[in-house]
This record gives C-alpha cells, sequence and structure tokens, in this order.
C-alpha cells in the first residue's frame, strides 16, 4: 500500500506513535522513528520493524525545535530521498486541573508548546513535499478538544488550537495536492492512561457504544488509512477514532 514512500513518526518510541510507525512500515513504507529523549525505546521500534523485513531509523530531535527538526528532515532525505507522509503525534505534558486552579502559565505553555511541535515539523516538511507536489499531514488530537472532561482543559484547549491549525494547514497547501487531517482518539490504552483508575476505564467502556476503550493499533489504522492514496481527496478532515463515543 505505501510502497515507495517515507513516513516521518514524531514521537513513535512509544504509544500510538509505535504502533503507526511498525503498521505503515508493515504498509512498505520507510519509516523514520522520531524520540525525544528515549533512545532505547526508539531503537526497539526499530529492531522490530526489521525484524518483519521493514525498513526503519530512529532519529533524535525535539519536534518543537527548529533546527533539530530540519536537521532531522535532512537525514531523512540523506536515507531515504524523499518524504511522503508526516504523522505529527509528539504530545506535551500537561497538569491534571480545573479552570479555577490551573495557572495561565502552564495552560499557556500546554497551548504553545503542542502547537509547536506540530508547526514544527509541518514546516521542516512541507518545502520537500511541496517540491514533489504531494504529501501527507496527520495530527494526532483528542477527543477532549470537542468535549469538555474535568481536569483536561489545558490539554483540550490545546488540541482544540492544533484542529485549527490543521485545517489552516489543508487549505494553504491544497494546491500543492498536499492534504492535512486529523486523528481523533478518545480513550487509548497507553502509557498516558497507566494510571487511569481500572474503574474509569470500564465505565468508558461501557458507554462506548463498540464496548472498549482503543488499543495504539485501533489509531494506527486510522492513519494508515489517511497516509494511503485511498485518502487523496479529504483533507481538513476531522475524525473520531473512539469506537463512537464521538460522533458527528
Amino acid at each position: 500500500m505505501l510502497i515507495n514512500k517515507v513516513a516521518i513518526v514524531t514521537g513513535a518510541s512509544r504509544g500510538i506513535g509505535a504502533a503507526t510507525a511498525r503498521l505503515l512500515a508493515q504498509q512498505h513504507a520507510k519509516v523514520v522513528v522520531n524520540y525525544f529523549s528515549n533512545a532505547a525505546a526508539a531503537e526497539q521500534v526499530v529492531a522490530a520493524i526489521q525484524a518483519e523485513g521493514g525498513k526503519a531509523i530512529a532519529i533524535q530531535a525535539d519536534a518543537r525545535d527548529e533546527a533539530q527538526m530540519n536537521t532531522l528532515v535532512q537525514e531523512t532525505l540523506h536515507h531515504f530521498g524523499r518524504i511522503d507522509i508526516l504523522v505529527s503525534n509528539a504530545s506535551i505534558g500537561f497538569p491534571m486541573a480545573s479552570f479555577m486552579d490551573v495557572s495561565w502559565n502552564d495552560l499557556e505553555l500546554k497551548v504553545s508548546d503542542e502547537l509547536k511541535a506540530a508547526f514544527v515539523p509541518a514546516r521542516a516538511v512541507a518545502p520537500t513535499m511541496i517540491e514533489q507536489q504531494s504529501g501527507k499531514l496527520i495530527f494526532i488530537s483528542s477527543g477532549l478538544s470537542n468535549f469538555a472532561q474535568a481536569g483536561f482543559i489545558a490539554h483540550g484547549v490545546a488540541k482544540s488550537a492544533l484542529n485549527a491549525f490543521a485545517r489552516y494547514v489543508a487549505n494553504e497547501l491544497g494546491t500543492h495536492q498536499i492534504t492535512a487531517n486529523i486523528i481523533s482518539p478518545g480513550m487509548v490504552e497507553t502509557d498516558a492512561t497507566l494510571y487511569t483508575p481500572v474503574e474509569i476505564k470500564q465505565q468508558t467502556a461501557q458507554i462506548t457504544p463498540l464496548g472498549r476503550i482503543a488499543q495504539p493499533e485501533d489509531i494506527a489504522r486510522a492513519v494508515l488509512l489517511y497516509a494511503s492514496a485511498h485518502s487523496d481527496f479529504i483533507t481538513g478532515a476531522y475524525v473520531p477514532v473512539s469506537g463512537g463515543m464521538e460522533m458527528n
């Protein structure tokens, strides 16, 4: 499905990013496993891809840092010759706090860094995609961007801003045959929900039409659809991947 395509996945050393990197490689894409600090975990993802016959390299870079991301792009072009897909998955930590408890500094930092972690990689790959007159930009958002939940104000506001950003990118880069779409997971069984009480996960599963919370592979499969030629005429879309919890 992705033969001769090259994908960069930010935040790919674990969770949704790791599952996405592996699935894209299984579909014959050459994958850059980007990571911020956990080199060992990133190399494990690369090793798993290579063990399945795929091609991948791990490259350290802070998705918020323009110089580091430009270097990552140059290394990608040196290794693989092109860039077809960017999965903007790197996410920024945030304090669990209500509106009355969250500080402006914490809210501002989350929103600013979340947007930076999408803006900087997208700007870094855009010149290559424009030159190729093709490309797929896929941004990982959250259902909390549309449905408020106590304690998640910083995360929800940041992801809402990301949704708007992605649509502007889709509008401006469409003339270059570059698509930009938003994948919006519900609750996912990852490190991010490791300390979520089991009762909360069970309650969420019970009120989800498909009867369970997501696994990282569920999100990866949605990413694959928007990375493939099957979505060539879809751009600016917001796609809930929540088992029916978030219906448009």
